[in-house]
């Protein structure tokens, strides 16, 4: 998905670009996360590469440009820290009752 975004990223205007990424690809990430809390260190890495790739894509930053100062910037977690986020949030809404409900 990022090659075929790369390819368009002149054509559209910079914020448009970033919420296709967002769109994109980091809805992509984010779907089922509560069963990637358990995924081993090596697979997590994985993802975040996914997440730096769309980072450096959008800010066409180079690839040994360091990504942390871009992931703020996005408003971006780590992998790690964006499941446990995710699953937290979760738990508050179970808590509180707000959690979609299941039937």
């Amino acid at each position: 998905m990022l090659r075929q975004l790369r390819t368009i990223k002149r054509s559209v205007p910079a914020d448009t670009f970033q919420r296709l990424v967002v769109s994109l690809v980091l809805s992509r990430l984010d779907y089922g996360n509560a069963t990637l809390a358990s995924l081993p260190a090596s697979l997590l890495s994985q993802l975040q590469a996914v997440m730096n790739a769309g980072a450096r894509l959008i800010f066409n930053a180079s690839q040994r440009e360091h990504v942390t100062p871009l992931l703020r910037q996005l408003h971006w977690l780590c992998v790690p820290e964006w499941i446990t986020f995710k699953l937290a949030t979760l738990m508050f809404q179970c808590v509180n009752g707000t959690a979609p409900g299941y039937q």
